[in-house]
Protein backbone atom coordinates (compact mmCIF):
# COMPACT_ATOMS: atom_id res chain seq x y z
CA UNK A 1 0.00 0.00 0.00
CA UNK A 2 1.47 3.43 -1.07
CA UNK A 3 1.82 5.85 1.37
CA UNK A 4 0.89 9.96 0.93
CA UNK A 5 4.51 10.88 0.44
CA UNK A 6 5.14 7.75 -2.24
CA UNK A 7 1.67 9.48 -4.04
CA UNK A 8 3.07 12.47 -3.51
CA UNK A 9 6.56 11.97 -5.74
CA UNK A 10 4.54 9.83 -8.17
CA UNK A 11 2.74 12.67 -9.09
CA UNK A 12 5.45 15.39 -9.15
CA UNK A 13 7.11 12.43 -11.31
CA UNK A 14 4.19 12.98 -13.75
CA UNK A 15 3.99 16.57 -13.94
CA UNK A 16 7.83 16.81 -14.89
CA UNK A 17 7.47 14.21 -17.92
CA UNK A 18 4.25 16.37 -18.92
CA UNK A 19 6.37 19.66 -19.00
CA UNK A 20 8.99 17.44 -20.80
CA UNK A 21 6.83 16.52 -23.35
CA UNK A 22 4.81 19.90 -23.68
CA UNK A 23 8.34 22.16 -23.76
CA UNK A 24 9.78 19.62 -26.65
CA UNK A 25 13.28 18.70 -24.93
CA UNK A 26 14.48 15.20 -24.76
CA UNK A 27 15.87 13.25 -22.42
CA UNK A 28 19.64 12.53 -22.38
CA UNK A 29 18.39 8.94 -22.92
CA UNK A 30 16.26 10.22 -25.95
CA UNK A 31 18.08 11.99 -27.46
CA UNK A 32 21.19 9.93 -27.49
CA UNK A 33 19.33 7.91 -29.36
CA UNK A 34 17.65 9.72 -32.01
CA UNK A 35 18.35 8.37 -35.68
CA UNK A 36 20.48 10.73 -37.70
CA UNK A 37 19.89 9.17 -41.11
CA UNK A 38 18.33 12.69 -42.49
CA UNK A 39 21.64 14.29 -41.95
CA UNK A 40 23.91 10.73 -43.07
CA UNK A 41 21.30 11.29 -46.33
CA UNK A 42 22.33 15.62 -46.73
CA UNK A 43 25.74 14.94 -45.79
CA UNK A 44 26.24 12.24 -48.12
CA UNK A 45 24.29 14.41 -51.60
CA UNK A 46 26.63 16.62 -51.00
CA UNK A 47 29.80 14.60 -52.00
CA UNK A 48 31.30 13.59 -48.41
CA UNK A 49 32.13 9.99 -46.97
CA UNK A 50 29.46 9.08 -44.50
CA UNK A 51 32.47 6.85 -42.58
CA UNK A 52 32.91 8.81 -39.94
CA UNK A 53 29.23 10.40 -38.95
CA UNK A 54 27.62 8.98 -36.60
CA UNK A 55 24.25 6.41 -37.01
CA UNK A 56 22.33 7.81 -34.10
CA UNK A 57 22.83 11.22 -32.17
CA UNK A 58 26.40 11.15 -29.41
CA UNK A 59 27.43 13.63 -26.77
CA UNK A 60 28.61 17.08 -28.83
CA UNK A 61 31.35 18.20 -26.01
CA UNK A 62 33.99 17.81 -29.16
CA UNK A 63 32.28 20.44 -31.17
CA UNK A 64 34.22 23.77 -31.55
CA UNK A 65 31.44 25.85 -33.45
CA UNK A 66 28.14 24.18 -33.23
CA UNK A 67 26.41 24.28 -29.50
CA UNK A 68 27.73 21.18 -27.90
CA UNK A 69 24.21 19.45 -27.17
CA UNK A 70 23.89 16.22 -28.71
CA UNK A 71 24.61 15.82 -32.31
CA UNK A 72 24.93 14.17 -35.45
CA UNK A 73 28.23 15.76 -36.26
CA UNK A 74 31.78 14.44 -35.61
CA UNK A 75 34.69 16.62 -34.84
CA UNK A 76 35.89 15.73 -38.98
CA UNK A 77 32.44 16.63 -40.42
CA UNK A 78 32.02 19.91 -38.65
CA UNK A 79 35.49 20.74 -39.83
CA UNK A 80 34.30 19.88 -43.45
CA UNK A 81 31.09 21.84 -43.03
CA UNK A 82 32.74 25.03 -41.69
CA UNK A 83 34.90 24.61 -45.16
CA UNK A 84 31.68 23.96 -46.95
CA UNK A 85 29.88 27.26 -45.56
CA UNK A 86 32.67 29.23 -47.11
CA UNK A 87 32.16 27.98 -50.13
CA UNK A 88 28.71 28.36 -50.23
CA UNK A 89 29.09 32.00 -49.06
CA UNK A 90 31.33 32.94 -51.39
CA UNK A 91 29.34 31.20 -54.29
CA UNK A 92 26.24 33.25 -53.40
CA UNK A 93 28.84 36.44 -53.09
CA UNK A 94 29.14 35.62 -56.87
CA UNK A 95 25.92 34.65 -58.04
CA UNK A 96 24.42 37.89 -56.52
CA UNK A 97 27.06 40.11 -58.17
CA UNK A 98 26.75 38.53 -61.31
CA UNK A 99 24.34 41.26 -62.54
CA UNK A 100 27.15 44.04 -62.13
CA UNK A 101 30.16 41.57 -63.51
CA UNK A 102 28.06 40.96 -66.82
CA UNK A 103 26.89 44.12 -67.18
CA UNK A 104 30.20 45.89 -67.12
CA UNK A 105 32.42 43.14 -68.64
CA UNK A 106 29.58 43.21 -71.57
CA UNK A 107 28.79 47.12 -71.98
CA UNK A 108 32.48 48.29 -71.95
CA UNK A 109 33.55 45.77 -74.86
CA UNK A 110 30.40 46.77 -76.63
CA UNK A 111 30.80 50.36 -76.20
CA UNK A 112 34.90 49.95 -76.65
CA UNK A 113 33.63 48.44 -80.16
CA UNK A 114 31.29 50.30 -81.32
CA UNK A 115 33.42 53.88 -80.55
CA UNK A 116 36.43 51.63 -82.69
CA UNK A 117 34.35 51.32 -85.60
CA UNK A 118 33.02 55.04 -85.66
CA UNK A 119 36.51 56.26 -85.54
CA UNK A 120 36.98 53.76 -88.31
CA UNK A 121 34.27 54.66 -90.47
CA UNK A 122 35.17 57.96 -90.11
CA UNK A 123 38.28 57.94 -91.25
CA UNK A 124 37.25 55.58 -94.19
CA UNK A 125 34.49 57.92 -94.88
CA UNK A 126 36.84 61.12 -95.43
CA UNK A 127 39.41 58.60 -97.30
CA UNK A 128 36.57 58.21 -99.76
CA UNK A 129 34.61 61.79 -99.87
CA UNK A 130 37.74 63.49 -100.36
CA UNK A 131 39.41 61.17 -103.12
CA UNK A 132 36.45 61.75 -104.72
CA UNK A 133 36.61 65.68 -104.13
CA UNK A 134 40.59 66.64 -104.51
CA UNK A 135 41.44 63.86 -106.29
CA UNK A 136 45.74 63.43 -105.92
CA UNK A 137 45.53 66.72 -104.25
CA UNK A 138 44.16 64.62 -101.33
CA UNK A 139 46.27 60.77 -101.72
CA UNK A 140 49.57 63.23 -102.03
CA UNK A 141 48.50 64.55 -98.93
CA UNK A 142 47.11 61.40 -97.03
CA UNK A 143 49.53 60.78 -94.40
CA UNK A 144 48.62 64.13 -92.81
CA UNK A 145 44.47 62.76 -92.27
CA UNK A 146 46.13 59.27 -91.51
CA UNK A 147 47.81 60.51 -88.70
CA UNK A 148 45.12 62.46 -87.24
CA UNK A 149 42.99 59.35 -86.44
CA UNK A 150 45.93 57.20 -85.41
CA UNK A 151 46.31 60.03 -82.42
CA UNK A 152 42.70 59.75 -81.98
CA UNK A 153 42.36 56.20 -82.25
CA UNK A 154 46.03 56.26 -79.47
CA UNK A 155 43.90 58.88 -76.98
CA UNK A 156 40.59 57.02 -76.98
CA UNK A 157 42.62 53.60 -75.95
CA UNK A 158 44.14 55.41 -73.40
CA UNK A 159 47.69 56.98 -74.14
CA UNK A 160 49.35 59.79 -72.97
CA UNK A 161 47.39 62.02 -75.77
CA UNK A 162 46.97 66.14 -75.84
CA UNK A 163 43.67 66.16 -77.81
CA UNK A 164 44.28 69.79 -78.13
CA UNK A 165 47.79 69.27 -79.44
CA UNK A 166 46.37 66.56 -81.70
CA UNK A 167 44.16 68.95 -83.24
CA UNK A 168 46.64 72.07 -83.35
CA UNK A 169 49.09 69.96 -84.95
CA UNK A 170 46.98 68.94 -87.88
CA UNK A 171 45.49 71.82 -88.99
CA UNK A 172 49.71 72.96 -88.74
CA UNK A 173 50.16 70.91 -90.94
CA UNK A 174 47.11 71.29 -93.00
CA UNK A 175 47.39 74.79 -93.65
CA UNK A 176 51.04 74.34 -94.88
CA UNK A 177 49.64 71.69 -97.27
CA UNK A 178 46.75 74.23 -98.73
CA UNK A 179 48.86 77.12 -98.35
CA UNK A 180 50.97 75.77 -100.99
CA UNK A 181 48.24 74.04 -102.70
CA UNK A 182 46.42 77.64 -103.45
CA UNK A 183 49.57 79.19 -104.87
CA UNK A 184 51.30 76.97 -107.22
CA UNK A 185 53.19 79.44 -108.55
CA UNK A 186 55.84 79.96 -105.75
CA UNK A 187 58.24 77.18 -103.64
CA UNK A 188 58.24 77.84 -100.46
CA UNK A 189 60.97 76.39 -97.69
CA UNK A 190 60.71 74.71 -94.82
CA UNK A 191 61.08 77.42 -92.04
CA UNK A 192 58.97 79.61 -94.66
CA UNK A 193 56.09 77.05 -93.80
CA UNK A 194 56.74 77.25 -90.54
CA UNK A 195 56.31 80.69 -90.34
CA UNK A 196 52.90 80.49 -91.99
CA UNK A 197 51.82 77.80 -89.43
CA UNK A 198 53.22 79.72 -86.44
CA UNK A 199 51.10 82.91 -87.54
CA UNK A 200 47.99 80.44 -88.40
CA UNK A 201 46.11 81.68 -85.16
CA UNK A 202 46.37 85.20 -85.64
CA UNK A 203 45.64 84.62 -89.80
CA UNK A 204 42.69 82.24 -89.23
CA UNK A 205 42.67 80.81 -92.48
CA UNK A 206 40.18 77.93 -91.41
CA UNK A 207 38.12 80.74 -90.15
CA UNK A 208 36.38 79.22 -86.56
CA UNK A 209 36.14 76.18 -87.98
CA UNK A 210 39.15 74.55 -86.08
CA UNK A 211 37.84 75.61 -82.77
CA UNK A 212 34.41 74.30 -83.36
CA UNK A 213 35.50 70.84 -84.17
CA UNK A 214 37.78 71.23 -81.50
CA UNK A 215 35.40 71.07 -78.97
CA UNK A 216 32.91 69.29 -80.53
CA UNK A 217 35.53 65.85 -80.67
CA UNK A 218 37.62 66.74 -77.75
CA UNK A 219 33.95 66.78 -75.84
CA UNK A 220 32.81 63.65 -77.17
CA UNK A 221 36.46 61.46 -77.40
CA UNK A 222 36.98 63.02 -73.54
CA UNK A 223 33.76 61.32 -72.27
CA UNK A 224 33.99 57.96 -75.05
CA UNK A 225 37.37 57.66 -73.14
CA UNK A 226 36.16 57.62 -70.00
CA UNK A 227 32.98 56.20 -70.07
CA UNK A 228 34.81 52.91 -71.11
CA UNK A 229 37.38 53.11 -68.69
CA UNK A 230 34.77 53.61 -66.24
CA UNK A 231 33.15 50.33 -66.82
CA UNK A 232 36.20 48.31 -67.11
CA UNK A 233 37.10 50.19 -63.22
CA UNK A 234 33.69 48.84 -62.36
CA UNK A 235 34.29 44.95 -63.81
CA UNK A 236 37.84 45.46 -61.66
CA UNK A 237 35.95 46.11 -58.76
CA UNK A 238 33.70 44.02 -58.29
CA UNK A 239 36.20 41.49 -58.95
CA UNK A 240 38.38 42.47 -56.31
CA UNK A 241 35.61 43.02 -54.05
CA UNK A 242 33.76 39.28 -54.16
CA UNK A 243 37.50 38.00 -53.82
CA UNK A 244 37.62 37.73 -50.60
CA UNK A 245 38.65 35.34 -47.92
CA UNK A 246 36.53 34.95 -44.76
CA UNK A 247 38.39 35.19 -41.85
CA UNK A 248 38.04 32.66 -38.86
CA UNK A 249 34.90 34.59 -37.13
CA UNK A 250 33.36 34.85 -40.38
CA UNK A 251 33.26 31.28 -40.84
CA UNK A 252 31.83 30.33 -37.32
CA UNK A 253 28.99 32.59 -38.23
CA UNK A 254 28.61 30.92 -41.51
CA UNK A 255 28.77 27.56 -40.05
CA UNK A 256 25.81 27.98 -36.66
CA UNK A 257 23.65 29.55 -38.96
CA UNK A 258 23.91 27.28 -41.91
CA UNK A 259 25.05 23.85 -41.11
CA UNK A 260 24.64 23.67 -37.13
CA UNK A 261 21.18 23.20 -38.07
CA UNK A 262 22.27 19.98 -39.83
CA UNK A 263 24.19 18.46 -36.94
CA UNK A 264 21.42 19.14 -34.35
CA UNK A 265 19.24 16.57 -36.82
CA UNK A 266 17.24 18.67 -38.47
CA UNK A 267 18.58 19.93 -41.85
CA UNK A 268 15.59 21.53 -43.68
CA UNK A 269 15.50 24.03 -40.46
CA UNK A 270 16.86 27.22 -42.33
CA UNK A 271 18.25 30.34 -39.81
CA UNK A 272 16.43 32.93 -39.01
CA UNK A 273 16.16 35.93 -41.06
CA UNK A 274 18.02 38.50 -38.38
CA UNK A 275 20.53 35.61 -37.42
CA UNK A 276 21.36 35.72 -41.06
CA UNK A 277 21.77 39.62 -41.72
CA UNK A 278 23.61 39.79 -38.53
CA UNK A 279 26.53 37.48 -39.81
CA UNK A 280 26.29 38.71 -43.11
CA UNK A 281 26.70 42.38 -42.11
CA UNK A 282 29.79 40.83 -39.79
CA UNK A 283 31.41 38.74 -42.79
CA UNK A 284 30.75 42.08 -45.38
CA UNK A 285 31.44 45.23 -43.40
CA UNK A 286 34.22 46.23 -45.40
CA UNK A 287 32.37 45.61 -48.16
CA UNK A 288 29.32 48.35 -47.01
CA UNK A 289 31.79 50.66 -46.60
CA UNK A 290 32.61 50.94 -49.95
CA UNK A 291 28.66 52.04 -50.68
CA UNK A 292 29.13 55.81 -50.40
CA UNK A 293 32.19 55.99 -53.44
CA UNK A 294 30.10 53.54 -55.08
CA UNK A 295 27.22 55.40 -55.51
CA UNK A 296 29.03 58.32 -56.53
CA UNK A 297 30.93 56.43 -59.32
CA UNK A 298 27.37 54.73 -60.23
CA UNK A 299 25.76 58.33 -60.68
CA UNK A 300 28.44 59.66 -62.38
CA UNK A 301 28.56 56.91 -65.38
CA UNK A 302 24.77 57.59 -65.84
CA UNK A 303 25.51 60.99 -65.95
CA UNK A 304 28.05 60.62 -68.81
CA UNK A 305 26.72 58.10 -70.75
CA UNK A 306 23.43 60.70 -70.55
CA UNK A 307 26.19 63.22 -72.34
CA UNK A 308 27.28 61.07 -75.00
CA UNK A 309 23.91 61.05 -76.13
CA UNK A 310 23.06 64.60 -76.11
CA UNK A 311 25.73 67.77 -76.42
CA UNK A 312 28.70 64.85 -76.22
CA UNK A 313 27.45 62.55 -79.23
CA UNK A 314 30.39 60.02 -80.40
CA UNK A 315 28.61 59.26 -83.54
CA UNK A 316 27.96 63.26 -84.45
CA UNK A 317 31.39 64.24 -83.53
CA UNK A 318 33.09 61.16 -85.74
CA UNK A 319 30.81 62.00 -88.88
CA UNK A 320 31.41 65.89 -88.31
CA UNK A 321 35.20 65.21 -88.99
CA UNK A 322 35.07 65.18 -92.66
CA UNK A 323 32.23 68.01 -92.87
CA UNK A 324 34.07 70.45 -90.94
CA UNK A 325 37.53 69.76 -92.83
CA UNK A 326 35.88 70.43 -96.08
CA UNK A 327 34.55 73.27 -94.67
CA UNK A 328 37.54 75.16 -93.74
CA UNK A 329 39.65 74.05 -96.59
CA UNK A 330 37.00 75.57 -98.80
CA UNK A 331 36.92 79.00 -96.64
CA UNK A 332 40.81 78.94 -96.85
CA UNK A 333 40.89 78.37 -100.66
CA UNK A 334 37.64 80.99 -100.96
CA UNK A 335 39.92 83.63 -98.83
CA UNK A 336 43.32 82.77 -100.59
CA UNK A 337 43.69 86.37 -102.12
CA UNK A 338 43.91 88.07 -98.78
CA UNK A 339 45.23 85.21 -96.61
CA UNK A 340 47.75 85.15 -99.18
CA UNK A 341 48.74 88.65 -99.30
CA UNK A 342 48.83 88.77 -94.96
CA UNK A 343 51.29 85.82 -95.33
CA UNK A 344 53.15 87.50 -97.95
CA UNK A 345 53.48 91.08 -95.24
CA UNK A 346 54.48 88.81 -92.63
CA UNK A 347 56.98 86.26 -93.90
CA UNK A 348 58.26 88.01 -96.82
CA UNK A 349 57.66 87.19 -100.65
CA UNK A 350 58.53 83.92 -101.64
CA UNK A 351 60.66 82.65 -104.53
CA UNK A 352 58.70 81.90 -108.00
CA UNK A 353 58.87 78.64 -109.29
CA UNK A 354 61.49 78.06 -111.94
CA UNK A 355 59.59 78.72 -115.41
CA UNK A 356 56.81 80.02 -114.43
CA UNK A 357 55.58 83.68 -114.27
CA UNK A 358 55.04 85.41 -111.07
CA UNK A 359 50.92 85.48 -110.98
CA UNK A 360 49.31 87.24 -107.87
CA UNK A 361 47.24 84.88 -105.13
CA UNK A 362 44.30 86.09 -106.85
CA UNK A 363 45.13 84.99 -110.28
CA UNK A 364 46.06 81.55 -108.85
CA UNK A 365 43.46 80.85 -106.78
CA UNK A 366 40.71 82.38 -109.23
CA UNK A 367 40.55 80.17 -111.92
CA UNK A 368 40.94 77.40 -109.52
CA UNK A 369 38.16 74.24 -108.89
CA UNK A 370 37.05 75.14 -106.09
CA UNK A 371 36.41 72.64 -103.15
CA UNK A 372 33.14 71.15 -102.10
CA UNK A 373 31.58 69.57 -99.20
CA UNK A 374 29.74 66.07 -100.07
CA UNK A 375 26.28 66.14 -99.78
CA UNK A 376 23.84 64.63 -96.75
CA UNK A 377 23.83 61.47 -98.61
CA UNK A 378 27.42 61.14 -99.01
CA UNK A 379 28.38 61.45 -95.55
CA UNK A 380 29.11 58.68 -93.32
CA UNK A 381 27.02 55.55 -92.26
CA UNK A 382 27.25 55.03 -88.41
CA UNK A 383 28.83 51.67 -86.93
CA UNK A 384 26.55 48.59 -88.35
CA UNK A 385 24.78 46.62 -86.23
CA UNK A 386 23.54 48.92 -83.48
CA UNK A 387 23.52 53.02 -82.46
CA UNK A 388 24.61 54.76 -79.91
CA UNK A 389 21.31 55.85 -78.48
CA UNK A 390 20.42 52.41 -77.85
CA UNK A 391 23.58 51.66 -76.50
CA UNK A 392 23.14 54.46 -74.00
CA UNK A 393 19.83 53.32 -72.88
CA UNK A 394 20.41 50.23 -72.55
CA UNK A 395 23.79 50.59 -70.26
CA UNK A 396 21.26 53.65 -68.09
CA UNK A 397 18.70 50.69 -67.48
CA UNK A 398 21.23 48.91 -65.73
CA UNK A 399 23.04 51.33 -64.30
CA UNK A 400 19.91 52.40 -62.23
CA UNK A 401 19.35 49.18 -59.88
CA UNK A 402 23.19 49.24 -58.91
CA UNK A 403 22.88 51.70 -56.53
CA UNK A 404 23.59 50.71 -52.94
CA UNK A 405 24.39 47.07 -53.61
CA UNK A 406 27.24 46.51 -51.47
CA UNK A 407 25.24 47.54 -48.33
CA UNK A 408 22.26 45.62 -49.28
CA UNK A 409 24.00 42.39 -50.24
CA UNK A 410 23.30 41.20 -46.57
CA UNK A 411 19.85 41.52 -47.35
CA UNK A 412 19.71 40.28 -51.06
CA UNK A 413 21.62 37.20 -49.88
CA UNK A 414 19.32 36.65 -46.77
CA UNK A 415 15.99 37.26 -48.74
CA UNK A 416 16.93 34.28 -50.95
CA UNK A 417 14.89 31.23 -49.46
CA UNK A 418 17.72 28.86 -49.69
CA UNK A 419 20.04 31.01 -47.20
CA UNK A 420 17.46 31.99 -44.36
CA UNK A 421 13.87 31.77 -43.18
CA UNK A 422 11.43 34.15 -44.41
CA UNK A 423 10.17 36.45 -42.11
CA UNK A 424 7.06 35.33 -41.72
CA UNK A 425 8.63 32.23 -40.07
CA UNK A 426 10.06 34.39 -37.15
CA UNK A 427 9.29 31.26 -35.01
CA UNK A 428 10.10 28.58 -36.41
CA UNK A 429 13.54 28.78 -37.64
CA UNK A 430 17.12 28.33 -36.55
CA UNK A 431 18.27 30.66 -34.15
CA UNK A 432 21.62 29.19 -33.64
CA UNK A 433 20.94 27.20 -30.63
CA UNK A 434 17.43 25.41 -31.66
CA UNK A 435 14.16 26.32 -33.04
CA UNK A 436 12.71 29.34 -31.99
CA UNK A 437 13.10 33.52 -32.61
CA UNK A 438 15.75 34.93 -32.58
CA UNK A 439 16.31 37.60 -30.26
CA UNK A 440 19.10 39.67 -30.62
CA UNK A 441 18.94 43.10 -32.37
CA UNK A 442 19.93 43.68 -36.53
CA UNK A 443 23.41 45.34 -36.36
CA UNK A 444 23.74 48.63 -38.45
CA UNK A 445 26.21 48.76 -42.07
CA UNK A 446 29.75 48.83 -42.38
CA UNK A 447 32.58 48.15 -40.58
CA UNK A 448 32.05 50.71 -37.75
CA UNK A 449 28.54 49.45 -36.91
CA UNK A 450 30.07 46.11 -36.20
CA UNK A 451 31.40 46.65 -32.52
CA UNK A 452 27.80 45.07 -31.13
CA UNK A 453 27.36 42.49 -33.63
CA UNK A 454 26.40 38.94 -31.82
CA UNK A 455 27.25 36.72 -33.91
CA UNK A 456 30.73 37.97 -35.74
CA UNK A 457 33.46 39.34 -33.59
CA UNK A 458 34.87 42.12 -35.25
CA UNK A 459 38.11 44.33 -35.62
CA UNK A 460 36.72 47.81 -35.78
CA UNK A 461 40.19 48.87 -35.34
CA UNK A 462 41.67 47.64 -38.35
CA UNK A 463 40.13 48.77 -41.70
CA UNK A 464 40.75 46.79 -44.42
CA UNK A 465 43.69 47.87 -46.68
CA UNK A 466 42.30 46.46 -49.93
CA UNK A 467 39.28 47.61 -49.34
CA UNK A 468 41.10 51.05 -48.58
CA UNK A 469 42.48 50.97 -52.17
CA UNK A 470 39.42 50.27 -53.79
CA UNK A 471 37.68 53.12 -52.32
CA UNK A 472 40.20 55.26 -54.04
CA UNK A 473 40.01 53.45 -57.16
CA UNK A 474 36.39 54.31 -57.29
CA UNK A 475 37.29 58.34 -55.94
CA UNK A 476 39.74 58.65 -58.83
CA UNK A 477 37.51 57.12 -61.47
CA UNK A 478 34.53 59.08 -60.49
CA UNK A 479 36.62 62.67 -60.37
CA UNK A 480 37.69 61.32 -64.03
CA UNK A 481 33.64 60.92 -65.14
CA UNK A 482 32.80 64.21 -63.41
CA UNK A 483 35.71 66.08 -65.24
CA UNK A 484 34.55 64.35 -68.41
CA UNK A 485 30.89 66.12 -67.73
CA UNK A 486 31.97 69.46 -68.31
CA UNK A 487 34.61 68.32 -71.43
CA UNK A 488 37.88 68.00 -69.31
CA UNK A 489 40.43 65.21 -69.02
CA UNK A 490 41.88 65.09 -65.99
CA UNK A 491 44.90 63.37 -67.27
CA UNK A 492 45.76 66.93 -69.04
CA UNK A 493 44.20 69.43 -66.41
CA UNK A 494 47.95 70.98 -65.83
CA UNK A 495 49.61 71.01 -68.55
CA UNK A 496 46.60 72.32 -70.74
CA UNK A 497 44.88 74.66 -68.01
CA UNK A 498 43.17 77.57 -69.36
CA UNK A 499 42.29 75.96 -73.06
CA UNK A 500 39.57 73.79 -72.95
CA UNK A 501 41.69 70.96 -70.64
CA UNK A 502 42.37 68.67 -73.62
CA UNK A 503 40.29 70.93 -76.05
CA UNK A 504 36.42 70.95 -74.13
CA UNK A 505 35.95 74.21 -72.46
CA UNK A 506 32.58 73.99 -70.58
CA UNK A 507 32.42 77.46 -71.60
CA UNK A 508 32.34 77.02 -75.35
CA UNK A 509 28.46 75.85 -77.18
CA UNK A 510 27.27 75.65 -80.46
CA UNK A 511 23.73 75.10 -82.13
CA UNK A 512 24.85 73.60 -85.54
CA UNK A 513 27.31 71.03 -83.35
CA UNK A 514 24.62 69.85 -81.27
CA UNK A 515 20.43 70.26 -81.64
CA UNK A 516 19.10 71.59 -78.49
CA UNK A 517 22.26 72.14 -76.64
CA UNK A 518 22.89 76.02 -77.43
CA UNK A 519 24.32 78.61 -75.98
CA UNK A 520 21.18 78.83 -73.48
CA UNK A 521 21.24 75.79 -72.70
CA UNK A 522 21.35 75.10 -68.70
CA UNK A 523 24.42 75.15 -67.24
CA UNK A 524 26.59 72.02 -66.35
CA UNK A 525 27.61 71.13 -63.30
CA UNK A 526 31.44 71.53 -62.55
CA UNK A 527 32.96 69.04 -60.10
CA UNK A 528 35.67 70.59 -57.53
CA UNK A 529 38.87 71.43 -58.91
CA UNK A 530 41.37 69.33 -55.83
CA UNK A 531 39.71 65.76 -57.00
CA UNK A 532 42.21 63.07 -56.98
CA UNK A 533 44.16 62.47 -59.77
CA UNK A 534 43.82 59.53 -61.75
CA UNK A 535 47.12 57.28 -62.49
CA UNK A 536 49.03 58.30 -65.45
CA UNK A 537 48.77 56.33 -69.03
CA UNK A 538 51.44 53.63 -69.70
CA UNK A 539 51.45 54.66 -73.36
CA UNK A 540 54.76 56.42 -74.38
CA UNK A 541 53.76 59.93 -75.44
CA UNK A 542 53.53 61.48 -78.82
CA UNK A 543 57.09 61.92 -80.45
CA UNK A 544 57.51 65.89 -81.57
CA UNK A 545 57.59 66.62 -85.47
CA UNK A 546 60.47 65.91 -87.23
CA UNK A 547 61.00 68.45 -88.94
CA UNK A 548 64.16 70.91 -87.83
CA UNK A 549 62.73 74.39 -87.06
CA UNK A 550 65.20 77.65 -86.48
CA UNK A 551 63.68 80.77 -84.73
CA UNK A 552 64.24 82.46 -88.43
CA UNK A 553 60.33 83.13 -89.38
CA UNK A 554 61.02 86.57 -90.64
CA UNK A 555 61.49 86.90 -94.11
CA UNK A 556 61.78 89.63 -96.81
CA UNK A 557 62.93 88.52 -100.41
CA UNK A 558 65.73 86.06 -98.87
CA UNK A 559 66.65 88.50 -96.02
CA UNK A 560 66.18 87.59 -92.52
CA UNK A 561 64.53 90.74 -90.63
CA UNK A 562 64.99 90.19 -87.03
CA UNK A 563 61.80 91.97 -85.35
CA UNK A 564 59.82 91.75 -81.53
CA UNK A 565 56.95 91.89 -82.73
CA UNK A 566 54.93 90.03 -85.58
CA UNK A 567 54.09 92.26 -88.60
CA UNK A 568 50.36 91.23 -88.19
CA UNK A 569 50.51 93.61 -84.77
CA UNK A 570 52.73 95.96 -85.18
CA UNK A 571 50.70 97.36 -87.69
CA UNK A 572 47.72 98.59 -85.15
CA UNK A 573 50.57 100.38 -83.39
CA UNK A 574 49.86 104.18 -85.64
CA UNK A 575 45.92 103.30 -84.95
CA UNK A 576 46.52 102.81 -81.11
CA UNK A 577 48.25 106.11 -80.45
CA UNK A 578 45.65 107.93 -82.56
CA UNK A 579 43.67 108.71 -79.85
CA UNK A 580 46.07 110.00 -77.96
CA UNK A 581 47.80 112.12 -80.29
CA UNK A 582 44.42 113.83 -80.91
CA UNK A 583 43.80 114.26 -77.13
CA UNK A 584 47.72 116.20 -77.13
CA UNK A 585 46.81 117.89 -80.15
CA UNK A 586 43.70 120.06 -78.08
CA UNK A 587 45.48 120.20 -75.17
CA UNK A 588 48.10 121.96 -76.73
CA UNK A 589 45.74 124.40 -78.51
Amino acid sequence: MDTPLTLSRYRLLGLLCTVVSLSGLRSPVAAAGRSCADTRQVYAEKGYSTGTAPVTQISGEHLRLCPQDYTCCSSQMEETLALQSERDFLKSLEDHSQFLLTTFTQRQRRFNEFFRELIDLAEKSMNQMFTKTYGRLFTQNAHVFQELFAELRRYYSGGSVSLTEVLSDFWSRLVERVFTLVNPQYQFSDDYLECVSKHAEQLQPFGDVPRKLRVQVSRAFIAARALSQGLATGRDIVNKATKLTPDSECVRGLMRQWYCPLCRGMPSLRPCRAFCLNVMKGCLANQADLDTEWDYFIDALYQVAEKLEGPFNMELAADSISVKVSEAIMHMQENSVSISTKVFQGCGNPRPLPGRSKRSPKESGGNRRPFRTYTPEEKPTTAAGTNLDRLVTELKERLRPMGSFWVSLPHTICNDEKMAADVTNEDRCWNGQTRGRYLPEVTGDGLASQINNPEVEVDIGRPDVRTRQLIMELRVATNKLRHAQSGQDMDFMDSEEGSGSGGGDSSERYNDDWPGYGPYSPPYNKPPRNSAPSPPASNPAKPPRVRERNNKWNRNNGRVIHSTASPFTSSLLPLLLLPFMMLAAILLR
